[in-house]
């Protein structure tokens, strides 16, 4: 069957889903979102619980991807995820923390974070999608970032023929080592600014661009497109939902659960994209019976799913778990259109009150969806540098800030509930992208520079330090250039004109 896209905010709108990964943001600001969503039965699921993880991401993108040939596809997957990419044979692997707690580890790419999951297959998905919609332009990539997204966008992106690449990340909200990751970044077609300011003004600034029109028509006239490799863009965002069809294949596998059987999914969230991967899954069948949406002290979603309110006007917080560290999480939208019923009048009416006022609240009938569905914590870092040191000191487990953030939600929702139903909790990143945070947690000192502290974590852990991390510290810097979020778009157009 033929899929197409709508988008959240003109649902009248459809394009092919080639045109939705090329264009990544609708014309009016809104987000693509397929037209429905397929449906997986239990005679799928134990065909796909037969093959390896290339396979079954085959098998899923072919069905949300109905414009691109299962060629294309297959292609496409054994570029992003062969060629020993990943450091594990299954690029999200599976670690059973204890009983029935599982961490789905999704940062054994390139770049040490879940982003590779995506990001190593978008490049080669929106080159095919630019050749199908128009042949001939050079594609440029914008990104906002909260620290992952960005180096995983340069490294996916990096020399691709036929497009160029330009990061903005928070000045002061990343750590070093991901900082170190982007101004140290290879290739002859990328670009990196920080910028004064939070990942929120980075990522305004950002939309902005995407719906300007005098900009667009500017760059349009030197043949170049725009284009988004955040999880905005419809072909960021379904790679994600493979992982969660196959962390339920490898459970049924393992004998974990049985066919059927449900199972909760924790995930720390700022920009909500991941999350809402693990909902499209839901939707299509995989039995997730409850989602548990993690924050850290910028606790904005928590608070939204809790009373129904979303209200950024609130003091924002630079924490351990930075990648984190938003306000406005614009995936969101995504979820919101779906719960509404696809009212694409309702939903511009949030949008709009949320960038005029700050502020929106969702109708009753929303609200009582998202929570049968949702439950919603938080943890300051205090309670995250607790859980990492209960987990190394308990089950011989080092976790990164990210996922202990995951895992300490999890354990209140447990013990508020009762429930222990199997759970798999996503795990963002590794924890060597954070070893001064790590180290604080375990108690050692974190003497040194950043790069002393990843062999200190070494010493105190005895995890295997990446080899990317460690090769940080030999590469030349070749970004250090700084902007506003007033001078952004300048600055975009400034490099792509004068670039060739």
């Amino acid at each position: 069957m033929n899929m197409l896209y709508k988008s959240t905010r003109d649902s009248l709108k459809e394009v092919t889903a080639a045109q939705a990964i090329a264009q990544g943001i609708s014309d009016e600001g809104g987000l693509f979102v397929p037209a429905f969503l397929p449906t997986l039965t239990d005679d799928d699921f134990e065909r796909l619980a037969s093959y390896d993880y290339n396979g079954r991401a085959v098998d899923i993108l072919c069905r949300f991807l109905s414009d691109f040939t299962e060629s294309e596809i297959e292609n496409c997957v054994s570029a992003a995820y062969g060629a020993n990419k990943f450091d594990t044979e299954n690029p999200a692997n599976m670690h059973t923390l204890h009983d029935n707690v599982n961490i789905l580890e999704l940062w054994h790419g390139p770049t040490c974070a879940f982003k590779d999951m995506a990001l190593q297959l978008l490049p080669h998905l929106l080159t095919k999608s630019a050749q199908k919609v128009s042949p001939g332009k050079t594609t440029a990539i914008l990104v906002a970032t909260s620290g992952d997204t960005g180096k995983a966008a340069l490294e996916g992106f990096k020399d691709v023929d036929g497009t160029k690449v330009v990061v903005f990340y928070p000045g002061e909200g990343v750590s070093m080592l991901q900082k170190m990751q982007m101004i140290t970044q290879e290739g002859n077609n990328v670009k990196v600014f920080a910028i004064s300011g939070n990942f929120d003004d980075a990522q305004t600034g950002v939309k902005k661009i995407f719906t300007d029109e005098k900009i667009k028509d500017t760059l349009a006239a030197d043949n170049i497109q725009l284009s988004s490799a955040n999880s905005i863009n419809w072909g960021r965002l379904v790679p994600q939902i493979v992982y969660y069809v196959s962390a339920y294949c490898d459970l049924l596998v393992s004998g974990k659960i049985s066919k059927g059987d449900k199972f909760n999914v924790v995930v720390p969230t700022g920009n909500f994209g991941n999350i809402l991967a693990a909902y499209y899954a839901m939707r299509m069948g995989v039995p997730i019976a409850k989602l548990i949406c993690a924050s850290n002290k910028n606790k904005v979603l928590t608070d939204f799913i809790n009373s129904g309110t979303y209200d950024k006007r609130r003091d924002f917080y630079v924490t351990a778990s930075p990648s984190m560290d938003i306000l406005i999480s614009s995936n969101l939208e995504r979820l919101l259109y779906e719960l509404e019923d696809n009212d694409d009048g309702i939903i511009k009416s949030y949008m709009s009150a949320l960038q005029k006022d700050g502020i929106y609240t969702v109708s009753d009938k929303c609200l009582k969806r998202m929570q049968s569905l949702f439950y919603a914590g938080y943890m300051d870092d205090d309670g995250t540098f607790g859980v990492i040191k209960e987990c190394f000191e308990k089950y011989n487990y080092l976790c990164d800030t990210h996922t202990a953030v995951a895992i300490g939600v999890y354990e209140k929702y447990a013990a508020e509930t009762g429930d222990d139903t199997a759970t798999v909790i996503a795990s963002t990143a590794s924890p060597y992208k954070f070893p001064t945070s790590v180290l604080k947690a375990l108690g050692k000192a974190a003497d040194g520079d950043e790069f002393d502290r990843l062999y200190e974590l070494n010493n105190v852990s005895g995890v295997k330090i990446p080899q990317s991390l460690a090769e940080l510290k030999s590469k030349p810097v070749r970004f250090n250039e700084t902007c506003t979020s007033d001078n952004m778009a300048q600055k975009v157009v400034d490099y792509l004109l004068n670039s060739k």
